[in-house]
């Protein structure tokens, strides 16, 4: 008999509708903190009016983990429908929501593996895929956790900034910096690597930044075997749509799924940030 695993992530993660409902999958969310109030990421604000608050903003919104209380809260709440569950969250390394998943499981009796993404935003979706597929084959649930955990390592992700202003704001770049950046219309790349952000290159112009990360994929794609990458935009879905054509044009293998990031990651990137993102599989042998 199959196990019935609960599925757990927190709102950092981009999970559709569909997939949401067809595999109940519980989302806690974190909190966006303007200066009128607190808000609920992925509730009550649109992606639109995120980036016209954090445009009139004086100050960077900050971003705030789930509390313990309200993992435990869900987590006794699905011990009465579940034999066990799995917890993929975002980066352990940039938000301490991992650690109050794991503190909120230690105090309940209801078997529940916390699993590290190393990441952010929709590859922490498709880790959550990989192991439903996982249990569909009747694994247990240990070994789906640790398998995710050894899959986590194999994802690679290129950055492109939306906003200078956004980096300003929050002290990541000087003024200097800032009026230099924007007068030679300079593009930081950056990837999370190891569960934490490093700046990957700077190039001028949002065309060659663009450019630099399809290359990236180009000589990934040499060493691995690659399906699908996906693209998080930040409210430009035509930008979205049109690094989807490029690496359509390029790769009638590779499957092309766009959505946007989350009012969390909005928050620290601004809007016109493009992410693209996938998982380096070993190539089938010949």
């Amino acid at each position: 008999m199959k196990q019935r695993i609960a599925w757990i992530t927190d709102s950092t993660a981009y999970v559709p509708d569909e997939l949401r409902e067809r595999h109940d999958i519980h989302i806690v969310p974190l909190d966006v903190i303007f200066e009128d109030g607190t808000y609920e990421d992925g509730f009550g604000l649109s992606p639109e009016q995120l980036y016209e608050k954090i445009d009139r903003a004086q100050t960077v919104p900050t971003t705030s983990q789930p509390s313990v209380g309200k993992f435990l809260k869900l987590y006794e709440t699905l011990a009465e429908s579940y034999d066990c569950a799995i917890a993929v969250h975002l980066s352990s390394r940039l938000s301490g929501t991992y650690n109050a998943s794991l503190n909120a499981a230690g105090m309940v009796d209801f078997p529940i593996e916390v699993v590290d993404s190393q990441i952010v935003s929709y590859p922490i979706t498709a880790l959550i895929l990989k192991g439903i597929a996982l249990a569909e084959r009747g694994e247990d649930f240990r070994a789906i956790a640790a398998a995710l955990r050894e899959e986590a390592a194999k994802n690679e992700n290129y950055i492109v900034i939306g906003s200078l202003s956004q980096l300003h704001k929050g002290g990541r770049l000087s003024s200097a910096q800032f009026f230099l950046g924007n007068l030679l219309q300079i593009k930081p790349i950056f990837r999370i690597r190891g569960g934490v952000v490093e700046l990957f290159e700077k190039v001028r112009t949002e065309s060659k930044a663009v450019k630099r990360i399809l290359e990236q994929l180009e000589a990934a794609r040499k060493k691995h075997r690659i399906t699908e990458v996906q693209i998080l935009h930040g409210n430009v879905l035509e930008k979205a749509l049109e690094l989807k054509e490029s690496i359509t044009a390029r790769y009638q293998d590779i499957h092309v799924l766009i959505g946007p990031l989350s009012s969390v990651l909005g928050v620290h990137g601004g809007r016109g940030t493009l992410a693209l993102t996938w998982t380096n599989e070993p190539r089938e042998q010949e």
